[in-house]
């Protein structure tokens, strides 16, 4: 039997190669996206990856690009196996005031962070419905459920892409599909945000930092659930964060 994948768009230095790694580690292969900008960062992580045992493999491309996208979903099903698992990681978060924020900026985050989330759950279901069976996970983030000042790009589009989730979890979920939706409500360690906040490393020493791999097992967790249980939106915070 070939062996089952999980495609993992948005697979980053952080939340995404986490996210890998751990379904890396239960037994798919590690489909790896980012923008062939990044190729030599993603090739680095599919072969982390396989230095650690498990199975990975690159497949640069734009999650904003139809033909991309289904291009992806059909080399993988046909080089690799069946897709189990498709996960949307992409953020594009950016703070602009309002009068400030311009058509290509509001256009640019709005296609990063819900059209290149539509075309993946549209590509998945198509190869996963015909099976009865699959698992669908979109990365979400606190401006899914409220828009902060300086946010409206950023909130419109996971707004967006929460309620696509839901009506996907709606539709596909009869079919035998899984389809999640993660409220990532808190900083997470990465690169990005240790630059930026103010107490970083007395905070991570406190677990008041999201631990990728700690939302990596999460998104494990609801691959496994049994049908009698699934749950829809998970949220997932610091114990000390403020909400």
């Amino acid at each position: 039997m070939p062996n089952p994948a999980a495609v993992i768009i948005g697979a980053g230095d952080a939340t995404g190669g986490a996210i890998a790694r751990a379904f890396a580690a239960e037994g798919l292969t590690a489909c790896v996206n980012r923008r062939p900008r990044n190729l030599d960062q993603l090739e680095a992580l599919a072969q982390s990856i396989r230095d650690a045992g498990d199975q990975a493999r690159a497949f640069p491309g734009d999650a904003r690009d139809e033909t991309d996208m289904v291009a992806l979903f059909d080399q993988v099903e046909a080089e690799v196996g069946p897709v189990e698992v498709a996960v949307f990681n992409i953020g594009a978060n950016v703070n602009f005031p309002i009068t400030e924020t311009t058509v290509r900026v509001y256009t640019k985050v709005w296609e990063m962070a819900c059209l290149g989330g539509f075309l993946m759950g549209r590509e998945a279901a198509k190869h996963m419905a015909p099976r009865g069976r699959g698992t669908i996970i979109f990365t979400g983030a606190t401006a899914s459920l409220r828009g902060g000042s300086g946010f409206a790009a950023f909130s419109g589009a996971k707004g967006a892409l929460r309620m696509l989730a839901q009506s996907m979890a709606r539709e596909l979920g009869p079919q035998g599909i899984h389809v999640a939706h993660t409220i990532i409500d808190g900083a997470i360690d990465t690169e990005f945000i240790k630059g930026r906040h103010p107490d970083f490393d007395n905070a991570k020493a406190r677990d008041l930092i999201l631990n990728p791999d700690a939302i990596a097992a999460n998104y494990v967790m609801l691959h496994k659930q049994p049908k009698s249980a699934w749950t829809h939106e998970l949220d997932l915070r610091p114990w000390g964060e403020k909400w």
